[in-house]
């Protein structure tokens, strides 16, 4: 099952009403819907979003830089 891109364009983040951007897998498929402003992840299970803030997963503030060189 898929989402609808349609759906997606409708859905905004529950806690700030912002715009949200949707994340893939290994697959490319659809996997979470990201809200960059509150840095919290919405799962979609089943092609479903789900848009609890108690399911949410918190993103980091920046990717981890890589490891330098010794």
């Amino acid at each position: 099952m898929s989402l609808d891109h349609r759906l997606i364009s409708l859905l905004v983040c529950p806690l700030c009403k912002g715009p949200l951007q949707l994340a893939r897998d290994a697959q490319s498929l659809p996997s979470e819907l990201q809200c960059p402003a509150d840095r919290l992840a919405f799962p979609i299970r089943d092609g479903i979003p789900v848009m609890l803030e108690s399911e949410a997963r918190v993103m980091e503030a920046y990717p981890a830089p890589p490891p330098s060189p010794l």
